[in-house]
């Protein structure tokens, strides 16, 4: 395991913690990591295919993971009603 690896982990922790309480939603530890990654993904599709740059490093991978994981938890609500 890498330091981009473990970067990414904790990016993504703290990207999903903050979407969870933006979002209303609490999650564990390892949900909130899952999500920050899986929103980081999410975010970058749809920021390249909108032509979108965010800035590099690791502020641009934590605000890639918050936006694309408040769309996730969005859609998530949606789903659960």
């Amino acid at each position: 395991m890498g330091i981009g690896w473990i970067a990414a982990i904790i990016i993504g922790g703290v990207a999903g913690w903050l979407a969870g309480i933006l979002m209303d939603l609490r999650f564990g530890v390892l949900m909130n990591i899952v999500i920050g990654i899986v929103g980081a993904v999410i975010a970058n599709a749809v920021f390249e295919s909108a032509n979108i740059h965010v800035a590099g490093g690791w502020l641009g991978y934590l605000v890639q993971g918050f936006v694309g994981a408040c769309i996730l938890l969005f859609v998530a609500k949606l789903v659960r009603r």
